[in-house]
């Protein structure tokens, strides 16, 4: 949502004094980022974001004056991970400390840098007649962005103070803090249920209010990735020489005029693992391109960081030979550069890396049967995690690259897949036929083999 937003003027004002907001909510970016915004101007606002040092601030402000605030002491800075997070306007409250309150995977914030309570009554510039923004604030007071994230399963009660219970609960196998699908709440007059579920309409209200939102300023993109499974991305935390750019969910990297390398979010130490890479812009330097594997997060001492390195992974170069310990031990495999699409398959029980190129393997190869892998025993290095996590890398100072990734979740940056293929266990959309036997990589399929 980072050039979008949601918006709608109700027709009258709710209850200005008791409602609900409940979100899921994944962060991107460790910028400003605005979640909820009804501004009439600089000096009227209330608005709830995350700030770029990673904390949650609540804020409504009246004619230039605070009148409730509220700024966490804790840092939500994980961009892997949804966050389920509760607001509520309790102002009728008779104690002080009740009257806003953040709730964040089901427990409620009690400690904060920042608290100031509302007097007994307060109303609220959320639920006026006014338009209320989602992702935005609605009016242009300059300093307040859009959200740069996804959103699932999001909710306003007007007129009722719930707690997170209402809309989330704890997996009984994995202890997980998941939603309620459909959970057992009154909605009040202004209050709706934006579930996302249909891509051609993205502002629906599924509360049966009918207070649709309309999309402004763009179009949302509807994604795989939810609450309830999630979907590796490239690692923005993970940022190598600070050279990359992460956009479109952090599966988008522009690497500029500097080197750049990059980990995903996700690491894994068994089982068969598929994903797709796609150079979408460059100046044909795929050369200096390299995607494969790295058996930890970037090492920040030296050239110990690039994919390739020692102590850091193995990977494909554009010109089809394996880069591994600065050399390049294995050449013949498949050429690829701007437009082709990168296939990478990863079999951890028995050891082997695979690519491939625009639906076909390179070398021969099966991924299926094992013919022809690149072993990666051994190649851990001394720094290694135990884990293998996807990885990228641009070793070249004066290109200008970007680098497109699916984990599964349908997209190549903006544009979805065309074949829609997908595993044999149906979980993730892929350009190109997933070989037998491997997953997305995903919560849902890494549980599976984890809970199997």
């Amino acid at each position: 949502m980072a050039s979008t937003y949601l918006t709608k003027t109700f027709g009258s004002a709710g209850n200005l004094t008791t409602w609900t907001f409940s979100g899921w909510f994944k962060r991107l970016s460790m910028g400003n980022t605005t979640i909820l915004g009804c501004a009439i101007n600089g000096e009227n606002q209330d608005l709830i974001q995350f700030q770029s040092d990673g904390t949650l601030r609540w804020w409504n402000l009246e004619s230039n004056a605070y009148v409730g605030q509220l700024k966490t002491t804790r840092v939500y800075r994980d961009s892997s991970a949804w966050y389920h997070i509760v607001f509520v306007w309790d102002s009728s409250n008779a104690t002080a400390d009740n009257r806003m309150r953040i709730y964040v995977n089901g427990i409620q914030e009690t400690v904060f840098t920042t608290r100031l309570n509302p007097p007994l009554n307060s109303t609220s510039l959320f639920n006026t007649a006014d338009a209320l923004a989602i992702g935005r604030a609605e009016a242009d007071i300059g300093t307040y962005p859009y959200f740069d994230g996804s959103m699932a399963h999001v909710h306003f009660i007007d007129g009722t103070a719930y707690d997170a219970s209402a809309f989330g609960e704890t997996d009984a196998t994995t202890g997980i803090w998941k939603p309620k699908t459909a959970p057992s709440v009154t909605y009040g007059t202004n209050g709706f249920f934006l579930k996302f579920a249909n891509s051609g309409s993205m502002g629906t209200d599924s509360s049966g209010n009918g207070n649709n939102f309309t999309v402004a300023a763009g179009t949302l993109t509807q994604t795989q990735d939810t609450p309830a499974n999630v979907f590796a991305t490239m690692n923005a935390l993970d940022n190598y020489y600070t050279g990359g750019t992460f956009t479109n969910g952090n599966n988008t990297v522009q690497m500029t005029n500097q080197p750049a390398h990059y980990t995903s979010t996700f690491g894994v130490s068994t089982g068969k693992w598929y994903w797709e890479g796609k150079m979408s812009a460059g100046n044909n330097s795929a050369e200096y391109n390299i995607v494969g594997v790295a058996p930890n997060v970037t090492d920040q001492s030296g050239y110990a960081g690039a994919l390739g390195s020692p102590n850091h992974g193995v990977g494909l170069r554009g010109n089809g030979n394996v880069w591994y310990n600065d050399s390049q031990p294995e050449t013949g495999w498949n050429t690829w550069d701007q437009g082709d699409i990168v296939m990478i398959a990863l079999d951890l029980d028995n050891n082997k890396i695979f690519w491939g190129t625009n639906g076909t393997w390179g070398k021969s190869s099966d991924p299926v049967t094992g013919t022809n892998g690149f072993s990666i025993s051994g190649k851990e290095g001394s720094k290694s995690s135990g884990f293998w996590f996807p990885a990228g890398c641009c070793r070249e100072i004066s290109q200008t690259n970007t680098f497109q990734w699916n984990f599964g979740n349908g997209y190549f940056g903006t544009t979805a897949v065309a074949s829609a293929q997908s595993p044999s266990d149906g979980i993730g959309l892929f350009e190109y036929s997933v070989p037998s036997g491997y997953k997305a990589l995903c919560t849902k399929s890494i549980n599976a083999q984890e809970y199997s």
